[in-house]
């Protein structure tokens, strides 16, 4: 099992800060957004070149840390296509040099036709919507191919894939090697909530052996109201549930803290590790 956090959720900016940081906690890597952790990487075409993601990569390799994705989330059925036709152009370039970076995938969310913020639409819950995403991750999969990367998804509550099965189901539209970014707490809404271990399960069946990796989030249940997010390890989920059905499923796996933040970050480490071992 591995240990990783988004790279902009440690609070700092460059590699020295981020391995920094890294070492300090004891984590393994990083889920990599370079515009959101590089000061010199702006969220532009070409600005990622071959020359920066090396030195990353070299940077990484040589600290003994992991770079499991590189984020380059984008709605690709924003009704202003120049924005969804840019975040398309950021993906193919993220597949193109992602390995440089000692790392083979490049993921983003689905989308939503809300705009911004994705949030839900009933125009998501269309078969419109799901050939759409199928199209753009379709040719998404065409360049992951020529570079030899892999493109990952990731499903929510709210977007157009917004469970297990149509996330899926997109999947099988595409019909190109794609892997799955696995975030239970993105599934869960005023209804289901409850039902967060059935979902777990749903996914790990669904999906067999495409899962990349899972986003770690902790949740505190609300009867009929959306569920709150605390740092993980400070909410109401069966933590020892879940870990042992991901280790059952996967005793290697990579496990990416997401939006917990300082001074939260070690509480939730330590967590992982003892519920691990307990499991």
């Amino acid at each position: 099992m591995k240990i990783c956090i988004r790279a902009h959720d440690l609070g700092v900016k460059g590699t020295d800060g981020i391995l920094a940081q890294l070492k300090s906690l004891g984590i393994d890597g990083v889920q990599m957004v370079c515009y959101k952790a590089y000061e010199d990487v702006p969220q532009l075409p070409g600005a990622i070149t071959a020359q920066k993601a090396a030195s990353i990569g070299k940077a990484f390799a040589d600290a003994g840390k992991c770079i499991p994705l590189v984020g380059a989330y984008f709605n690709c059925v924003h009704s202003n296509r120049e924005k969804a036709a840019m975040g398309e152009q950021l993906f193919k370039e993220y597949l193109a040099h992602c390995r440089a970076m000692g790392c083979n995938y490049v993921g983003s969310e689905t989308g939503s036709y809300s705009d911004d913020p994705w949030v839900y639409h009933p125009r998501n819950r269309t078969e419109e919507a799901h050939r759409a995403v199928a199209e753009t991750f379709s040719r998404l999969c065409d360049t992951a191919a020529e570079f030899g990367s892999t493109v990952a998804m990731e499903g929510a509550s709210g977007h157009v894939c917004h469970d297990v099965a149509t996330l899926q189901k997109v999947r099988n539209m595409i019909g190109k090697p794609t892997k799955v970014i696995f975030d239970l707490f993105n599934y869960l809404d005023a209804e289901n909530q409850g039902n967060y271990l059935d979902i777990l399960d749903r996914g790990l069946e669904t999906f067999a052996g495409d899962i990349l990796l899972f986003h770690m989030k902790d949740c505190i249940l609300q009867n009929g109201k959306a569920p709150l997010q605390p740092p993980f390890g400070q909410g109401g989920l069966d933590l020892d549930a879940i870990l042992g059905r991901i280790k059952a499923y996967d005793k290697n796996a990579v496990l990416v803290l997401e939006e917990t933040v300082a001074p939260h970050i070690q509480h939730a480490v330590e967590t992982i590790k003892t519920t691990w071992e307990r499991v």
